[in-house]
């Protein structure tokens, strides 16, 4: 699980919980806590075989299928073919599961339809089983790994706007000028490392995340994608570095970063805005990108 939270949900009646916008209220819960969902159904075990691979954060699948028994899809899953070991739910309105409790990382459901509305049931149950999810992934020391992993893919999209940019210019030497002038300015150790830079490449590489941030916002006309940039330093680099360098403290409750500068405390919540805010800025990249394409 990285910013996406992936599902494949496997029901002979699928459409019923497209129409009764069930699946839509799962992605919603999903964006909600700073994911970028993506559920992938299928009607038939055929097609649910051939999504399948370990991609998936989570598998959903009615136990009662017309071609296919329940027991032979949990086989299949967990056999040598698909080796997969994602979390499953399987649910049923029939009250026959048996032996249930003895395979790994699968949950059973059945609903009681005179007590309830089966859907509604398997969508409460849906959440529950995410939440569960969420928790093993927010494991502080794989969320550190993950930011630094999606923040590092937006340090190579801003290089990437930056050529661009300079594709585009009229007088790309000016635009290379400044950035030389304003990096010198703030990093006088490296002014003679840089006067020795002259290829674009090496100097976007020279110059880090901060400086490639600095030289995009100045060469931006003013609108609405200028002004969420303003923002990218504060939200993704500044916050990139803290974690980087943060302590990792276990006071025998539960493990967390903290910036040891500012006493930051890294937890869930800040975890999850953070996610929002780096699914906010591949937005926006993407959207400056598209528009530098035209």
């Amino acid at each position: 699980m990285k910013l996406d939270y992936k599902i494949l949900w496997l029901d002979d009646q699928i459409k019923d919980f497209i129409e009764d916008e069930i699946i839509e209220e799962v992605s919603e819960y999903l964006s909600q806590q700073g994911f970028r969902p993506e559920i992938i159904t299928a009607s038939k075990s055929e097609d649910f075989f051939k999504k399948l691979d370990n991609s998936f954060d989570l598998i959903l699948t009615d136990y009662h299928l017309n071609d296919i028994n329940g027991d032979e899809v949990i086989k299949k899953i967990r056999s040598q073919d698909y080796s997969v070991m994602t979390e499953i739910l399987f649910y049923t309105a029939k009250a026959d599961l048996k032996d249930t409790d003895k395979i790994s990382r699968v949950s059973f459901l059945e609903t009681n339809t005179l007590l309830g509305d089966h859907r509604e049931e398997v969508l409460r149950a849906t959440i529950n089983l995410i939440e569960l999810t969420i928790k093993k992934f927010q494991n502080i020391v794989a969320m550190r790994g993950m930011i630094m992993h999606e923040t590092s893919s937006l340090d190579v999209e801003m290089e990437n706007i930056l050529q661009k940019i300079l594709a585009s210019s009229k007088s790309p030497d000016d635009i290379i000028a400044v950035i030389k002038k304003k990096y010198k300015k703030s990093n006088d150790e490296f002014n003679k490392n840089i006067d020795k830079v002259e290829d674009i490449d090496s100097i976007l590489r020279t110059i880090g995340a901060s400086h490639r941030w600095r030289a995009i916002v100045r060469n931006l006309s003013d609108g609405e994608i200028k002004s969420v940039m303003t923002d990218y330093e504060k939200e993704i680099i500044l916050i990139r570095n803290k974690f980087a360098h943060a302590e990792l403290i276990d006071d025998g409750e539960r493990q967390y970063f903290r910036d040891r500068k500012n006493g930051l405390d890294f937890n869930e919540d800040f975890c999850q805005q953070v996610r929002e805010d780096l699914l906010k800025h591949k937005e926006n990249i993407d959207l400056l990108n598209s528009e530098l394409e035209k």
